[in-house]
């Protein structure tokens, strides 16, 4: 029989999903995926509309629906917001992977935990372009100023791929920042959490105070926010390590 389904596949290894934050796209998961592939994963990466936390969960979860058999779900950044949203009760979803991300309670805001420890920069690096909403109001997207994104978000990323990124980034309504989260998948689901130490996007410390609470497991390395990009290798290490923690 054919299935339609995005993750069809036989036997029980789990398909990772990812889930790109704000400021960026699935491409910015490419070196984790190609290693992933080559580890025997299935992956799917994501396009996040980052347009609200509510929509964009949503979104994610219809996704996870599609999919055929286990699944490990990886956010960066805002991506994280969404994912611990969409994965609340999902009963597919054995692994939740954090990366320089957030694990919102219920109540709280991305924004709002992006702030709670000093060390963000992101906030002086913001311009906002007025654009229509879906009610034809005007709202906010919100872009990373371009000769600031190495800077403050991908200053261990080659200057070439940096620029790049600056140029294609995809912006997030400021609105989707401010949105509260109404559910917390991490409370019911293993997750694990890779901390940033040179984050100036979201701090390291905000970083340990979310896993901490959630008791994530919880490991750091020396890189910037676009830690996908600059070190995949190690992105891909921990899903790796939640996929077999949750499968074995």
């Amino acid at each position: 029989m054919t299935s339609n389904t995005l993750g069809t596949r036989t036997g029980a290894t789990p398909t990772v999903v990812l889930v790109h934050g704000a400021f960026a796209d699935s491409s910015s998961w490419n070196g984790v995926i190609a290693r992933l592939r080559n580890d025997g994963h299935p992956v799917i990466g994501v396009a996040n509309p980052l347009r609200s936390l509510q929509g964009d969960a949503d979104h994610l979860r219809d996704v996870l629906d599609s999919v055929d058999g286990p699944i490990v779900l990886a956010g960066h950044s805002y991506g994280g917001s969404v994912m611990s949203e969409a994965a609340d009760g999902h009963p597919r979803v054995k692994a939740l992977v954090f990366v320089a991300s957030f694990l919102l309670d219920e109540g709280e805001s991305t924004g709002e935990l992006a702030g709670k420890f000093p060390g963000n920069e992101l906030g002086t690096a913001l311009r906002p372009v007025p654009v229509r909403g879906q009610q034809g109001q005007t709202v906010e997207d919100l872009y990373i100023e371009q000769e600031k994104f190495q800077p403050i978000f991908a200053a261990d990323v080659p200057a070439d791929v940096a620029d790049l990124m600056a140029v294609t980034q995809r912006p997030i309504l400021a609105g989707a920042l401010a949105d509260k989260a109404t559910k917390a998948a991490w409370k019911t689901i293993p997750s694990w959490t890779l901390v940033t130490r040179q984050d100036l996007a979201v701090p390291a410390e905000a970083q340990r105070f979310m896993a901490e609470r959630a008791s994530s497991h919880a490991v750091e390395v020396d890189a910037s926010h676009a830690v996908t990009v600059s070190r995949p290798d190690t992105v891909a290490r921990l899903i790796d390590e939640a996929a077999r923690a949750t499968t074995e």
